[in-house]
């Protein structure tokens, strides 16, 4: 197991819109899970306005959407706007899913504190994700 503390970064992974395929959200909320985190999955379809009050009465620190759509560009838009209209812009949004390099940088500036085109190593998640929470790293062992 991770030696993360008794109080692990809780994060959020959720399916905005009407995407109904979710095994890669269902891998990376296991693998955040192992590595120590505590993972809330909200599904797949879920309403942003379900997303922002999920994330704000879980606490969590990261809101990790999965999406294959296309709607990367707006539904991370909406998301960040809804978490800042909800007093929780302090949420970090992170974004994976089918996501063109080129449109990288145009999640970003959605709002988007990080993203994860698919192909990304869930190593290099997990570790971008502890950057994020400030969680520490995992002991010899552990799922990273």
């Amino acid at each position: 197991m991770t030696d993360v503390a008794d109080n692990p970064a809780r994060i959020l992974v959720a399916k905005p819109g009407l995407d109904g395929h979710d095994r890669g959200a269902k891998i990376v909320a296991r693998t955040l899970r192992d590595a120590g985190f505590e993972v809330i999955y909200t599904g797949i379809r879920q309403r942003i306005e379900d997303i922002v009050s999920i994330a704000v009465q879980e606490d969590v620190a990261v809101v990790g959407l999965s999406i294959l759509s296309g709607a990367h560009v707006a539904l991370t838009a909406r998301v960040a706007e809804a978490l800042r209209e909800a007093d929780a812009g302090d949420i970090a949004v992170v974004v994976g899913g089918t996501i063109p390099q080129g449109d990288v940088q145009k999640v970003l500036d959605a709002g988007a504190a990080a993203v994860f085109p698919t192909g990304t190593a869930l190593d290099v998640l997990v570790r971008d994700v502890r950057a994020l929470t400030g969680s520490p790293v995992a002991t010899e062992g552990s799922a990273s």
